[in-house]
């Protein structure tokens, strides 16, 4: 990939170790001769099928040769000032003609073999050789090569093998699919987990910053790890004191008895950079930077610093972070209270936040297994938070806010792995402009917009809530009940009023509350006193006993009719049993029930609680109707996500992406700010990825677009006309077009017409066959800065924009994806047969929608495309007009492995 040949890139080894990438060249020839010259004999028989030192000279010289056409080169580097003299791996590809394969080798510095370099490294070059369109490399190894032959299978590409006598010839095709994606992503997240264990799990802190009177934030950090009995050493640093809140003061950190895995930062910004720096020296593994306010340059000298000693790196401007385990309790927040011990992984950006929902966890009794505020997210991010959580066998619910997002398509594929094993929660932050914009400022961050970021959502089955409150009441729900197994809900209560507002607040929340069956309204009534109503609401009267109501929740949980039961209880003066009581008869079920039960209690001061039950359970109960029916549609939601099968990428046929690059290559040399392509471009474009596309012909003036017309005309005659000059974007505003014209005369004319009202602004006319009649819908991409390519869909036409009935989805599209962008917007049911009118042809429309798709994943210069109107019928789909934009930018691929 470009990219890295450009910059040098941060990647973490499968040890958590960091490492450099970056091109090799000319200065690097004695530090190339060094890595084969350290090799033992062995190890240069194996590189180099001999042991002769003019092999190695000859591999020196090569790299030395620089950048050529068609040979890259990339060098792996560990720590230093500065990284000379630290060369632990080297990767090169020379292409082999006729060209479409390329030759590689690998070479990996003796003491760092088995730890992932020489596999990073093929990453890495493989990432470079697709962008130059390389499509497969070539490589000869010794049969006895165990350990090489090893590196190539484990990649996740499809590699073949061909033996002729001690030496195995392989080829590895570069065709990044679903199943190297997995391979990538595996060992990027044990890579990543091993990277945070001095953060989360650190054998011994320091804290320096800790002024030695109260109130300094390093001082309330220190306190706050004495008071939570962190089970390793704690050391203070400090210039002047011996001892901080009872804890020993060392001058620096070079002074310290032992190293500290987490060193926890809390000076003025100023003097941040160099602290990390002495951090970075004396082998601290992480860094918690607490301190706010730094500008770009002491920013730039902390992550570089970090990056040269292999520190991973929270903050700054952060609360702080906290872990539970038995093992390790430590709590290094500045936080009031400290999070008790419990199964929760909560991650945020905002301190305040953080605070926030520690203490509605705690208020709720539900326990953190580990709490880290990301602050302005430098390096460690949501994403390695959810990857901790997968694997820390501790976490079973993840609460985020997230303001911002470095790596998007990532984190969506992180996320829609953990979300099958656990819930992931967030507050969706930044809805609103302003929203944004404070978002933006606070953090740095980019202002996302709101569809971008719901789509996210949706595709990674990620439960976003609105605000905190209702994170909390979701979560509550979450760690308290099973999830329903559909959307059918019993509503239950002692006062038929309460009863129809939670019917209503069930119903709104896009829940159903359906009509009883007479079988089981019989058997309720049975149950309850004389008076009761069974239909649902279920209304069990002002009167109703503890026992009555105990058997009437537990008969309807178990009950296939319903998938949830809510009950609402008011107090009464009426009934025999008292309030508590009638609570009582949920937190004593006859039994485990198999449905999720909630309450509703509209005197509740709280606005969720839970209550412990005589079944080791708890209850959500909720003060309003609409709190508990909308935590419920969010449990519903997350039901029917798990109960999908997880779906794939399809491989399409027909597609020409070499030459589709080639058509992007060629606009761009020509016009280097962009711009849109002209008709005949934009045709050839869609027909590499075969987009079905109306029969049309250019014609550049009015003899040949009368020429075209004898041609293009259907049985009926009739043709359209459409003016273009560059830059014209909406036809029908700027009565661009003519429709239904029907003979020579009236083409000729209309020619005319467009010449006369836009003269030489005018390059051509498009002439098309005029369309059989269908329903018109709209299908485009759309290039997001932070998020990457959207395929959007929905109603098409002169109404498109009026409207916005859009859906859209992150690609590439899965195969559920392209379903549920089909499925989103208000007009699919004209898609599915409405009113008895013909239902659209599916199938094309979902492959019209993958080589979108499929288009926007490999052309990163492709800014817009729209289609728009986009014919469905019963036969087939066809587009009728389109337009593309194209911009310059380099490609990047969102998984490969590297440090932010």
């Amino acid at each position: 990939m470009t990219g890295i040949q450009e910059a040098p890139v941060h990647a973490l080894l499968s040890d958590g170790t960091t490492v450099r990438i970056r091109q090799a060249g000319p200065a690097d020839r004695e530090e190339v001769l060094r890595l084969y010259q350290e090799m033992s004999p062995e190890n240069l028989r194996l590189r180099f099928f001999s042991v002769s030192p003019a092999s190695a000279r000859e591999a020196a010289d090569r790299v030395a040769a620089g950048e050529r056409p068609g040979y890259r080169a990339l060098a792996a580097e560990h720590k230093g000032h500065g990284y000379e003299g630290h060369l632990v791996g080297l990767a090169e590809y020379e292409v082999l003609p006729p060209g479409g394969t390329a030759d590689i080798s690998v070479a990996v510095a003796d003491g760092w073999h088995h730890r992932g370099v020489a596999t990073l490294l093929l990453e890495h070059l493989a990432d470079a050789a697709r962008t130059a369109g390389v499509t497969a490399f070539s490589a000869d190894a010794l049969s006895e090569n165990h350990d090489m032959l090893k590196v190539f299978h484990d990649l996740g590409l499809r590699v073949t093998r061909h033996f002729d006598g001690p030496e195995v010839h392989c080829t590895v095709e570069l065709t990044e699919d679903d199943a190297y994606l997995n391979a990538v992503e595996a060992r990027g997240r044990v890579a990543d987990v091993v990277s945070m264990q001095p953060l989360l799990r650190p054998r011994a802190v320091v804290v320096i910053g800790a002024g030695r009177r109260p109130g300094s934030v390093g001082r309330a950090i220190l306190r706050n790890i004495g008071a939570d009995a962190y089970t390793g050493p704690v050391f203070a640093v400090h210039p002047e004191a011996d001892t901080i809140a009872g804890v020993h003061a060392y001058r620096s950190v070079a002074d310290l008895p032992r190293v500290a895995d987490l060193a926890v930062i809390a000076v003025p910004a100023a003097a941040v950079p160099e602290v990390a720096e002495q951090c970075g020296k004396a082998g601290v593994g992480a860094l918690l930077v607490v301190s706010a306010g730094l500008d770009r340059h002491q920013s730039g000298a902390l992550m570089d610093a970090c990056r040269r000693h292999g520190m991973r790196l929270v903050g700054p401007n952060c609360l702080g972070l906290a872990n539970t385990e038995d093992g390790v309790r430590l709590d290094a927040t500045f936080a009031a209270h400290r999070p008790g011990p419990g199964t929760a992984g909560v991650a945020v950006q905002s301190g305040g936040v953080g605070i926030a929902l520690l203490d509605g966890l705690a208020r709720l009794g539900i326990g953190v297994s580990s709490f880290v505020s990301l602050g302005d997210k430098y390096d460690v991010s949501g994403n390695d938070m959810l990857q901790w959580w997968e694997s820390d066998g501790h976490t079973d619910l993840a609460l985020l806010h997230l303001e911002s997002f470095g790596n998007p398509r990532a984190f969506s594929r992180t996320a829609r792995r953990v979300a099958r094993t656990m819930p992931v929660l967030t507050v969706d932050a930044g809805r609103s402009e302003a929203g944004r914009r404070g978002a933006a400022s606070h953090t740095a961050a980019a202002a996302v917009p709101t569809m971008t970021r719901q789509v996210l959502f949706a595709q990674a089955g990620i439960t976003a809530t609105r605000t905190i409150g209702e994170l909390l009441d979701t979560a509550a729900l979450f760690h308290a009940q099973p999830l329903p197994r559909g959307p059918k809900v019993a509503v239950v209560s002692n006062a038929a009023g309460v009863g129809v507002l939670a019917a209503d607040a069930c119903a709104e929340a896009g829940l159903d509350v359906p009509s009883l069956g007479a079988d089981l309204v019989n058997e309720l009534l049975g149950l309850l006193p004389d008076g009761a109503t069974a239909t649902n609401p279920v209304d069990v009267t002002a009167v109703v006993g503890e026992e009555q109501l105990r058997s009437c929740t537990g008969l309807l949980a178990r009950h296939g009719a319903v998938d949830t039961v809510l009950v609402t209880l008011v107090p009464t003066a009426v009934a025999t049993a008292t309030g508590e009581d009638l609570v009582r008869a949920l937190t004593r079920p006859p039994g485990r029930l198999p449905r999720p039960v909630l309450a509703v209690l509209p005197t509740q001061a709280a606005r969720v609680e839970l209550l412990p039950t005589a079944v080791e359970t708890t209850v959500p109960a909720y003060s309003d109707a609409e709190d508990a029916a909308r935590a419920l549609a969010r449990a519903t939601a997350r039901a029917h996500w798990l109960s999908r099968p997880p779906s794939r990428v399809p491989e399409l046929p027909d597609v020409e992406t070499g030459r589709a690059r080639e058509i992007v290559a060629a606009y761009l040399d020509g016009n280097p700010e962009g711009g849109w392509l002209d008709p005949q471009a934009t045709a050839t474009l869609l027909g590499c990825y075969a987009i079905p596309q109306i029969p049309w012909a250019w014609a550049r003036d009015e003899d040949e677009a009368v020429t075209a017309a004898e041609r293009l005309a259907g049985p009926d005659g009739r043709v359209v006309m459409k003016a273009y000059w560059p830059g014209l974007l909406h036809k029908s505003e700027q009565h661009a077009l003519h429709l239904d014209l029907q003979n020579l005369s009236q083409i000729r004319a209309a020619h005319r017409d467009l010449v006369t009202r836009f003269g030489d602004r005018m390059t051509g006319v498009v002439v098309q066959p005029l369309a059989e009649r269908g329903t018109e819908l709209f299908a485009g991409v759309v290039q997001d800065d932070v998020f990457g390519p959207l395929v959007v869909f929905g109603l098409g036409g002169t109404a498109t924009e009026l409207l916005a009935d859009h859906a859209a989805r992150l690609a590439p599209l899965t195969e559920l994806d392209a379903h549920d962008l089909l499925t989103s917007p208000r007009c699919s049911p004209l898609l599915f047969g409405y009113a008895g009118s013909p239902a659209a042809d599916l199938g094309a429309l979902e492959q019209l929608l993958h080589r979108l798709s499929r288009m926007a994943s490999d052309l990163p210069q492709l800014a817009d495309a729209d289609l728009n109107p986009v014919l469905a019928g019963p036969h087939g789909i066809t587009t009728l007009d389109a337009r593309i934009r194209l911009v310059p930018r380099q490609a990047h691929d969102p998984y490969l492995r590297r440090l932010r």
